[in-house]
């Protein structure tokens, strides 16, 4: 996805990552996937990092920045565990994402992995041996709907 690369009207955009703190090497792949697009697009200095405990805190964290931000990017990992807990966390965190964007009108890059296990989290975290780079995916996504939007 280098179609972020010298697009001048990326260049006074504001944008937030928020992250959840869980599953520390996959979470660290996140990030650096959404700091890499940030690069890539000319807007590391015009990114901001906010830390969150867990994936559920992603909503209100959004929420609050999108007043303040041109795209929010949340980044977070659930893991099927042996209770329930998996679906009520990935669906607050889906439904409450959705409205903070539909209700403020900010993009936000969908960077929530939903995972059966670890192996899966760590194929999507960009990491040297990981088929995807949902970090950056959810980054791009986000400031590309912003340029088109504008």
């Amino acid at each position: 996805m280098k179609a972020l690369a010298g697009q001048e009207k990326f260049s006074q955009l504001k944008v937030a990552i928020v992250a959840a703190s869980w599953h520390d090497v996959i979470m660290n792949g996140l990030i650096d996937g959404a700091q890499r697009a940030a690069m890539d697009a000319g807007l590391e200095a015009r990114t901001t990092l906010i830390r969150v405990p867990g994936t559920f805190e992603l909503p209100v964290a959004a929420s609050t920045l999108a007043g303040s931000y041109d795209a929010v990017i949340a980044l977070g990992v659930v893991i099927r565990g042996g209770t329930p807990h998996f679906d009520y966390v990935c669906l607050a965190a889906t439904n409450g994402l959705t409205n903070v964007s539909v209700d403020t009108k900010t993009p936000i890059g969908f960077g929530v992995l939903t995972c059966d296990n670890e192996e899966q989290g760590l194929d999507r975290a960009g990491l040297e041996n990981s088929s995807e780079d949902k970090g950056y995916e959810a980054y791009s996504a986000a400031v590309m709907t912003v340029a088109a939007l504008s």
